[in-house]
């Protein structure tokens, strides 16, 4: 639960912005996503792999990105 501390003069956007940025920080909508469907270990593992692959090529220059 996030929970936002606003002052009695404090702007309502300004607390709205500051309860999106707790709201990504917090990843409550990757977590909310990830439990929607199972995925196995192996494949998990496969992706994280596949994309750190990607990641070093594109530091190397291989790749045009």
């Amino acid at each position: 639960m996030l929970i936002i501390d606003s002052k009695d003069c404090e702007n309502i956007d300004k607390a709205l912005k500051k309860y999106k940025k707790k709201y990504e920080k917090a990843r409550i909508l990757n977590q909310l996503r990830d439990r929607q469907s199972f995925t196995k270990p192996s494949v998990r593992r496969r992706t994280e792999v596949l994309k750190a692959v990607y990641r070093q090529q594109l530091t190397n220059g291989e790749l045009e990105g």
